[in-house]
């Protein structure tokens, strides 16, 4: 009695398998054809675009496209294409030169076109005490000089930024070891 039955049902269990899989195999054909559909969409006039002293993919949408630059955060990426009335999902390639160079004029002064003064990366500026916006270049350059600065006037973090060590209280037991095993060594007897 039992022996009939049991084959039924691994049979039944057989035919489930084949149809999942026969399912499996049409979802992933489905899948790469929309993928390949995506990639067709996609049409950009310009491949490469230099903006803020940045060479850009033209595919990527502006807002991914900001991030790349040096000194633009993430908030500051979204608000920018916003303030210039640029549509932040448009690829960065079919941007007109007009708009990139609007682009760059409102990361340059965010504050002229009514971005927050919270979203700068240069606040309070301790030599005139007003607040900027750097990026690329003029981030590198400026942040070379505070840390020269900091050495000058021998401050704790100065003298840690010579030395090579950790400036921010990190253990240094374990870590910032260079070219030295970790570990004690025994003495001989």
């Amino acid at each position: 009695m039992g022996g009939k039955e049991g084959r039924v049902r691994d049979e039944k269990k057989l035919e489930e398998k084949k149809l999942w899989e026969e399912d499996k195999k049409r979802l992933e054909e489905l899948r790469k054809q929309a993928k390949e559909e995506l990639k067709k969409e996609i049409k950009v006039e310009r491949g490469l675009v230099r903006v803020c002293e940045t060479t850009i993919e033209g595919k990527l949408k502006v807002r991914h496209a900001l991030l790349r630059v040096k000194g633009i955060s993430h908030a500051l990426a979204i608000a920018i294409p916003y303030a210039a009335g640029i549509n932040p999902e448009e690829r960065i390639g079919n941007l007109t030169d007009e708009q990139l160079e609007l682009i760059e004029d409102v990361a340059r002064n965010p504050l002229k076109y009514g971005i927050p003064e919270f979203l700068l990366n240069r606040r309070r500026d301790p030599y005139d005490g007003k607040s900027y916006h750097l990026i690329a270049s003029d981030l590198t350059i400026t942040v070379k000089q505070d840390i020269e600065r900091l050495k000058k006037i021998r401050c704790y973090r100065g003298i840690r930024h010579e030395l090579g060590l950790p400036v921010r209280g990190q253990r240094t037991r374990s870590t910032f070891r260079k070219g030295k095993t970790v570990g004690v060594q025994r003495r001989k007897k």
